[in-house]
C-alpha cells in the first residue's frame, strides 16, 4: 500500500535514499541545505524510515523476474535469433536447460599417477574407506 509522506520534501528525501543516494545527498536533493546531522536525523525518523523501506521493497519486487519470466525471455531470444545467429539461439536454449536442471553434466577428467590403475585405486578406497590419503591424484 503506497502512502506518500505528507511533507513533500520528506517524500523526496525518502525516494532519494531508497534509490541509492546517501542521506546527505538525498537531503540536499530534497531542497535542504547540506547538514549531515539533520540528514541523519531525518533518515532515522520513524515514518521516513518506513517509507524508505516501502520504496525499496517496491523497487525490489519490480526488479525480480520469476523463473517463468526468465524462461520466456530466453525462449524469445532463441526464437528471434535461430536464423540470424544460431549460436545465440543455442546459448539461450542451453541457459534455459540449466535453469530447469536438464543440462548435460560437465566432464571431469582424473589422472592417476604412480603406476596405479584406476580400478586398483578404487578397490583400495572401497577396502580402506576414509583412511586413503593422497595417492598422487591430480585433476
Amino acid at each position: 500500500m503506497t502512502r506518500l509522506l505528507k511533507n513533500s520534501r520528506h517524500e523526496k528525501f525518502a525516494q532519494g535514499v531508497a534509490s541509492g543516494l546517501s542521506a546527505i545527498e538525498a537531503y540536499e536533493q530534497a531542497g535542504y541545505k547540506a547538514n549531515r546531522q539533520h540528514a541523519h536525523r531525518l533518515a532515522t525518523k520513524g515514518d521516513v524510515r518506513e517509507r524508505i523501506a516501502e520504496i525499496q521493497a517496491s523497487i525490489s519486487e519490480k526488479a525480480e523476474w520469476t523463473s517463468a519470466e526468465r524462461l520466456n525471455a530466453l525462449k524469445e531470444i532463441a526464437e528471434r535469433n535461430k536464423v540470424s545467429d544460431p549460436r545465440v539461439s543455442v546459448s539461450a536454449i542451453a541457459e534455459a536447460n540449466k535453469m530447469q536442471g536438464s543440462h548435460a553434466p560437465s566432464k571431469t577428467q582424473t589422472k592417476v599417477e604412480g603406476g596405479d590403475s584406476l580400478s586398483a585405486l578404487l578397490e583400495d578406497i572401497a577396502r580402506n574407506g576414509a583412511r586413503i590419503h593422497d595417492r598422487g591424484m591430480s585433476h
